[in-house]
């Protein structure tokens, strides 16, 4: 089997050869064609530029061209690198014998080519095409450009990764005025000219960069004048007549006419695809779901089928298992009498696949059957494009469906059940992002919010989302950065919308099916939705949503969704946490065989403790001692007296006064993790954070009262306190070390309540981290607490290690040290030699530019901070073997740093709580001992142990057994970037450091991570 653990680097393989700037000419079709630009608005007449042309004796580098169809091709599912996902899968369908209509597939390998040969064709590629269609033309029997046997083909994007709608496609192409009439000539004049329009509509906006809206309101115009509502009433005449107005909108617009040459449109349209791979909206997903290390998209050149044919033919999208519940049926739509595009956009709302069993039952029957062809060989549940034309059912797509958390447990559940996939295969079908969407709220009540239910549309996606209405994704964005939850209202979402889409807690569309685009990213993301809402209007420049019985909701009111059940609610309603299914706990059992990593919280009283240990956690990895000071303003008036105390003695009767509530804290923190370790950090932050907020009189003016001091004496204290960079200053072991009764006044604590509630019967293990001077005063604290009390108990001391010089000394550092713990915050800070607290004024320009490809603070630096926890960790267990390293940084809870620290060979990771201007705090509401917490979900889902020796055998003949792709490794989504969404949660992301939430009175919570948008690169899975 292959290390799964090499899965960790992505790679860009680099072009083979040198790439030469062509000549700027192309030959089309025997003549030198001129390249259009696309349409600019407030650019005058577009000007003809000529593109590239290639040397016909030129040697090819590479393939780069590759066909497909009947029952053969040059491709298959593997190759998703290099032809993108649709082209991989159309290979592969073509391959296993399904009605797949013949194309070819331009590599991603091309598209990165072009991008480096500045957006110009490379060498020889054009004739590579030309000799690509030659083939599908012999094979379909039907030639591009020829009104006698006329065909026409779409041209579509498709990426490694599935990026739904935000590359750009064209249909019907090859279509002219002698075209249309030889296609009317064979199937009708009202089928040819509605192709005609819709050509011209699609090859204007993608390609000669026309805004849609131009050719819309030819239509609408047309439709009002004709007096029909639908597209589908127009007659062949009417139709005539638009492609006319339609023809005339290029003039108009870029002062040129329409290019009528078919390989002419084709070479336009090859580059208009290759051209989306940058546009914005393609960016900005990329950005969202931190897709990189891609070449490009592929090109998929591919015969029209057409479900605009009549009423015997149709198009539809289907899932072959529910998406938003994991239940075994078909789940999809069908558009009698239409294109692909009018389900995808949502331009006429759909019908449920099931339709079809009685108006075109043949074409059903051979559905169903694909349906189950493509999940055995996939084992996995599939989302597929198809069309009927005249009673054929053709295979347009296929790919790996999105979906719902609830719905990925339930498939890898039942599919292990169904004996499709054995259980590490299921183990693996389990995203990240899964795992936080079952951690949507829901409506506290229901039935409470009946009287307010203005409408109803589809659940297009499951959960609850509360938020002000914006009717515009520019506005969303703006609304979301201020901290507002914002529900985004369309009447139909594009692919330009997708940074709004993001941005809002929910998305309610008037326009639209379950499988529109508003509705599949929203699935992708995890965020409510509903769509297809015929009751509601809406009003983008009066920036209105009116409902059908005069309701009126303006921009800015609140509006509620409920993306289960499709209601659309008045109102800010409340949302309680979720309930979790019986599948889950099965599933994580499965899990539970073969993860490694322990995972322990972060908690610093004993209700977070509790807590802690009900939702799962192992033990404590970081109990951070100052912030048992804030609980009270006796205790942070104490600790304020020992900041200011001018003499030991001073200090030792505030460190007096402090000691009771440390040794209370203690023996309930020890008691609610009885049996568990509880690793114990002493004082640490720069003591300025227990001062008092204000300008310095008043500061001096409430440590004057509250200790009893002269100002004078508290002006004299405070400058000697004073320091230019606190957070590298006076803190951690230097406190200790300058003020050894504090050390031994919590070691004191700690040992007491130890000792106490070991006497109870508590099984207790703390664990201090100190080292050097401190060790020997915490020992001998020790010794004089379990010789008053007359009990011992058994602890360890150990080390933080949160500065570079600690990883390079790591041996010598363990020679003392019985455990490490990381802290990555720190560490990070001191790597980098960024200020943790100014960072955001530069971090996102260094990521806009791709200095950083993630936030360090939030995803773990595995080549800088990652090579010192590594080094720190050999190190130290080369010196002491039986050596404990654990990591208590904001990383615990980051999948793609806890597979690194896996890789390490840690052996837990504790988690802190992600924090915004409002405390996050996630729960899982189970019971007794099925409580789980999500840092354990994570940890269980992507460390996947490698010792073969814990997989039952049976397993492991299943796993052999499997191809290739399959043994790769159980646990590739672990080493997989992702991104933090905190706006299914209505969260402006800002992250505290512990010390500073201490700072603004905020107790340290047990707390996740939320883990959104896994992608892979060189998987089955999209």
């Amino acid at each position: 089997m292959i290390d799964l653990y090499t899965l960790v680097i992505f790679t860009s393989i680099s072009q083979a050869g040198r790439v030469e700037k062509m000549p700027s000419t192309v030959k089309v079709n025997g003549t030198t064609n001129p390249n259009l630009k696309k349409y600019e608005p407030g650019q005058g007449q577009a000007k003809s530029v000529l593109s590239p042309v290639t040397d016909q004796n030129a040697a090819t580098i590479k393939k780069r061209v590759f066909t497909f169809g009947k029952g053969k091709s040059e491709g298959n599912k593997g190759m998703k690198s290099l032809l993108g996902g649709k082209g991989a899968n159309l290979a592969e369908m073509a391959s296993i014998g399904l009605s797949v209509p013949p194309g070819l597939t331009i590599s991603t390998e091309a598209c990165q080519e072009y991008q480096l040969n500045g957006k110009d064709l490379p060498q020889g590629l054009w004739e590579e095409i030309l000799e690509g269609l030659e083939i599908v033309q012999k094979d379909i029997g039907s030639i591009l450009g020829d009104p006698a046997k006329p065909l026409l083909v779409s041209v579509r994007s498709g990426a490694a990764i599935s990026m739904p709608g935000m590359m750009d496609t064209v249909l019907n192409l090859g279509l002219n005025d002698k075209v249309v009439a030889g296609l009317a000539a064979k199937s009708g004049e009202r089928f040819a000219y509605d192709s005609y329009r819709r050509f011209l509509d699609m090859f204007g906006d993608v390609v000669m960069g026309i805004p849609h809206s131009s050719f819309e309101e030819k239509l609408e115009k047309l439709k009002g004048k004709k007096g029909v509502e639908l597209d589908t009433k127009l007659t062949a005449s009417d139709l005539k007549e638009l492609v006319d107005q339609y023809k005339n909108v290029y003039l108009e617009t870029t002062g040129e006419k329409f290019p009528s040459d078919p390989k002419q449109q084709l070479l336009l349209a090859v580059k208009a695809v290759f051209d989306s791979w940058d546009s914005s909206r393609a960016i900005k997903y990329r950005s969202i779901n931190q897709i990189t290390g891609l070449k490009g998209t592929a090109v998929n050149i591919q015969c029209m089928v057409f479900g605009n044919m009549g009423n015997t033919s149709g198009t539809g999208v289907l899932f072959t298992r529910n998406p938003s519940t994991g239940e075994r049926k078909l789940y999809g739509e069908f558009l009698i009498n239409a294109q692909g595009e009018d389900v995808v956009a949502g331009i006429r709302t759909p019908e449920d696949v099931d339709t079809m069993k009685n108006c075109m039952p043949e074409a059903y029957k051979e559905l169903v059957e694909n349906c189950e062809i493509l999940e055995k060989h996939y084992k996995d549940m599939m989302d597929i494009e198809f069309t009927v034309q005249e009673n054929r059912l053709w295979m347009l797509q296929c790919r790996v469906g999105k979906r719902t958390g609830k719905g990925a447990v339930k498939i890898a559940v039942d599919m292990a059940n169904e004996g499709l996939v054995n259980k590490h295969a299921a183990i693996k079908m389990v995203e990240p992002q899964h795992l936080d969407q079952l951690l949507h709220p829901q409506f506290e009540n229901p039935t409470a919010y009946k009287d307010k239910v203005l409408a109803t549309g589809l659940p297009a996606s499951p959960g609850a989302a509360v938020g002000q209405v914006v009717f515009n994704a520019e506005d969303a964005e703006s609304w979301h950065a201020q901290g507002k939850k914002v529900i985004l209202v369309r009447t139909e979402t594009s692919p330009e919308d997708v940074g709004g889409m993001h941005a809002a807690a929910g998305i309610l569309t008037a326009r639209g099916g379950m499988t529109s685009h508003a509705a599949v990213v929203a699935r992708g993301w995890g965020k409510c939705c509903v769509s297809g809402c015929a009751d509601i209007r809406v009003n983008d420049r009066e920036k209105v949503l009116v409902l059908i019985g005069k309701t009126v909701v303006n921009e800015g009111e609140w509006l509620s969704l409920n993306g289960s059940t499709g209601e659309v609610i008045l109102g800010k309603q409340p949302l309680s946490p979720p309930a979790l299914s019986g599948d889950l706990e099965t599933f994580m059992s499965w899990a539970d065989k073969v993860r490694r990593l322990k995972v322990m919280a972060n908690a610093d009283t004993p209700e977070d403790a509790l807590t802690a240990r009900n939702n799962g956690a192992q033990g404590i990895g970081l109990c951070r001692t100052e912030h048992m000071f804030f609980a009270s303003d006796d205790r942070i008036k104490a600790v304020r007296k020992m900041i200011m105390a001018a003499t030991p003695e001073q200090r030792k009767a505030a460190m007096d006064l402090l000691l009771p509530y440390q040794r209370s804290d203690f023996e309930g923190i020890f008691r609610a993790m009885d049996g568990l370790p509880v690793t114990i950090r002493l004082l640490d932050p720069p003591l300025h954070e227990f001062l008092p907020e204000g300008n310095l009189e008043q500061i001096v003016g409430q440590l004057t009262t509250q200790t009893g001091m002269t100002e004078d004496e508290v002006f004299s204290r405070v400058e000697k306190l004073s320091e230019v960079n606190p957070m590298l200053g006076f803190r951690g072991c230097r406190l200790g070390i300058s003020y050894p009764e504090l050390t031994e006044m919590q070691a004191c604590a700690i040992f007491q309540a130890a000792v106490s509630m070991s006497n109870q019967g508590v099984k207790v293990f703390p664990e201090i981290m100190e080292l050097g001077h401190q060790v020997k005063l915490i020992r001998s604290v020790a010794v004089n607490v379990f010789s008053e009390m007359g009990t011992t108990v058994s602890y360890k001391v150990g080390t933080m290690i949160e500065i570079p010089r600690a990883a390079l000394v790591a041996d010598e550092i363990a020679k003392e040290a019985e455990f490490f713990s990381f802290g990555t915050n720190d560490l990070t800070q001191m790597t980098f030699g960024y200020s943790r607290d100014d960072v955001g004024k530069f971090l996102p320009i260094y990521l806009s530019k791709g200095l950083l490809q993630n936030d360090p603070f939030q995803v773990l630096d595995q080549q800088g901070v990652g090579q010192l926890v590594k080094m720190a960790t050999e190190k130290g267990r080369a010196a002491r073997p039986s050596l404990k390293v654990g990591i208590c940084g904001e990383h615990g809870g980051e999948p793609s740093s806890v597979a690194f620290f896996a890789e390490a060979g840690l052996d837990y990771v504790s988690c802190s709580p992600f924090r915004s201007s409002r405390e996050v705090r996630l729960r899982i509401p189970l019971s007794g001992k099925d409580m789980r917490s999500l840092q354990d979900w994570i940890l269980r889902n992507f460390n996947i142990a490698r010792e073969e020796g814990e997989v039952e055998e049976k397993e492991e003949q299943e796993e052999e057994e499997e191809d290739e792709e399959e043994a790769v490794g159980l646990s590739r989504a672990a080493f997989t970037t992702v991104t933090i969404d905190l706006s299914s949660f209505s969260v402006t992301l800002t992250i505290i450091s512990s010390s500073t939430c201490g700072s603004i009175g905020m107790d340290s919570k047990l707390g996740v991570s939320i883990i959104v948008n896994l992608v892979r690169e060189g998987n089955d899975s999209d």
